[in-house]
């Protein structure tokens, strides 16, 4: 069998975890595996680089930020690749465009869009064990580019697909996917199975376990992921194709996504195309938009209000002051998270957005603004009920059952 490993920050978070990585790599060779194995940075260290950049500057260049990011990856690679060596087991490090990952060209958040996997099947032929540094590719121009926080998940999930790999194992800190966060809920579930749509759904809500466009790409191209923890034994959680089994189970989880800034537009001018105006050059500068609310035009003037991540705010900010007085006022609100219900069985079962608001009520748990999806809802409220929120709602869905 062809098998991607994917090991996080946390499992390859000092050398005595790169050394247990190493081991199960081992041990996975010995059962007859080919492995490629893609590696993230240590526990950590991408932080620290973001601030030895900041050190220098408030907004750094991104196509250095790709360059400076990109080294956290290739060391762990390496250490990864000696360890093995040592351990009498032939292992290759590959950088992203050693291993064919091309991009195009958008810095820090660049998007794959081919992989050239001769060399990587070469080394395998050679019964190498092949290290990718997960993270990275190289653009048409040949410059490192690196594909946004979680972009190991879609290096091995990318990897996958082209190798046409037998499975992908993603291992993290966490020993599958629950129906929330054990760390805020205790009684939360580890589930066996989850469609690749209520992954999408919990990873892009702020669920850690898995980065949203690898799971976008896994469905895509039909790759099957296995998430597990680097720490333990267990099975883990398969994320597949939907079945009809899924459909009984009305609520598979509750994500909470603290990464979320409100902002709200006073006094728009009322005008064709003044939203499309907004959104427009928030789009040009990468800023993701997600739950946007637009009152009904009064006077020739209206309110609009949405969502951006949390570390994207200060270029919102910098977006909205150049509109100058198309607007009486904005108002920026920090201290607010997004709290979201998914599962794909709410196609079939009604009423379940009514005890979401009613359990919300009962708990004095005001919600600002309100998203839905075919088979999600989610709520923005203030960030100190956050966990409250989860708690009440996995208790009201019983999801500990």
């Amino acid at each position: 069998m062809l098998i991607v490993q994917k090991y996080g920050g946390t499992s390859v978070g000092n050398l005595e975890r790169i050394e247990n990585v190493a081991r199960r790599v081992v041990k996975a060779k010995e059962e007859g595996n080919d492995l490629v194995v893609v590696v993230s940075a240590m526990s950590g260290e991408t932080n620290k680089l973001i601030e030895y950049a900041h050190h220098f500057s408030k907004t750094p260049s991104r196509r250095e930020m790709d360059m400076l990011l990109s080294s956290g990856e290739r060391v762990t690679a390496s250490l990864l690749a000696i360890a093995l060596q040592e351990m009498g087991l032939p292992a290759v490090a590959l950088t992203g465009r050693q291993a064919g990952i091309r991009t195009d060209d958008t810095h820090t958040y660049a998007r794959i869009e081919s992989i050239r996997t001769e060399t990587i099947e070469q080394e395998l032929k050679k019964g190498k064990i092949v290290i990718v540094a997960g993270f990275q590719g190289i653009n048409r121009h040949g410059e490192v580019t690196t594909l946004g926080r979680g972009g190991s998940d879609l290096s091995a999930v990318a990897l996958a697909g082209a190798l046409k790999a037998d499975a992908c194992e993603i291992y993290s800190d966490v020993d599958g996917v629950y129906t929330t966060d054990p760390r805020i809920e205790p009684k939360a579930k580890k589930l066996d199975t989850i469609s690749y749509d209520e992954m999408l759904e919990l990873s892009s809500l702020g669920a850690k376990v898995l980065q949203n466009r690898s799971v976008e790409l896994a469905k895509k191209m039909g790759v099957k992921i296995i998430a597990k923890s680097s720490f333990s034994d267990g099975p883990g959680t398969m994320i597949t194709e939907e079945d009809e089994t899924m459909e009984e189970v009305v609520v598979s989880g509750i994500a909470l996504d603290k990464n979320q800034a409100r902002v709200s537009l006073r006094d728009v001018a009322d005008r064709p195309g003044i939203a499309a105006e907004i959104f427009n050059k928030l789009a040009q500068e990468q800023i993701n938009v997600d739950m946007i609310i637009q009152n009904a035009s009064k006077e020739g003037t209206t309110n609009l209000g949405f969502t951006v991540p949390h570390s994207e705010l200060e270029r919102a900010k910098e977006v909205i002051g150049s509109f100058g007085g198309e607007f009486g006022s904005a108002d920026y609100d920090e201290e607010v998270c997004k709290v979201s219900i998914v599962g794909v069985g709410m196609k079939s079962h009604s009423g379940i957005a009514a005890k979401a608001f009613s359990t919300m009520a009962q708990n004095n748990i005001n919600i600002e603004m309100i998203s839905t999806s075919e088979i999600k809802i989610s709520m923005i409220i203030d960030e100190k009920y956050g966990e409250l929120a989860v708690r009440v709602l996995h208790d009201a869905y019983e999801l500990d059952k």
